[in-house]
């Protein structure tokens, strides 16, 4: 009997891969190449915690979308409809985006030059290994519909 995956197929859950690329920036930061920014630790704090409000307003905004739809969050579940208001007509990715804020956020307020650097590699990982297979998957699954939301809105803003 042959089974029909619903679901994206992404390499690894994304929050996981923004932990695991976070906890390896910070690792190396202070334990192996510490390199400080060498801007004042208020302005950090500051720049942290805008950057931290816009990633919570904009995760908890996709969440409440997806919850208001019916569909699931998770992309190794099955997505049973397209998300296009709120946040998501803005960005295709809010969650996503407020991920990398929230990481940027962290990386600022502990300093971690290395961390923010590891932010490159990192979406590179997203976007090929999470973004691609999701589009690749909503293709697949609704077609027409998706590729006109795809050429409406931007893929990050």
């Amino acid at each position: 009997m042959t089974t029909v995956k619903d679901h994206p197929g992404v390499i690894v859950p994304p929050p996981l891969i923004f932990v695991a690329f976070l906890g390896v920036g910070l690792a190396v930061d202070f334990f192996a190449f510490r390199v400080a920014s060498g801007l004042p630790a208020g302005g950090r704090y500051a720049a942290a915690v805008a950057l931290a409000v816009v990633a919570l307003l904009l995760g908890f905004g996709a969440l409440f979308r997806f919850r208001r739809a019916g569909t699931n969050p998770e992309p190794w579940r099955p997505t049973t409809a397209i998300v296009t208001s709120g946040v998501y007509r803005f960005t295709r990715n809010p969650m996503y985006l407020g991920m990398v804020l929230l990481y940027a956020a962290i990386a600022v307020a502990a300093d971690s030059v290395v961390a923010l650097v590891l932010l490159v590699p990192l979406l590179v990982v997203i976007r090929y290994g999470v973004i691609a297979r999701e589009e690749r998957y909503l293709v697949a699954k609704f077609g027409d519909e998706y590729r006109r939301y795809q050429a409406s809105v931007r893929r990050w803003l």
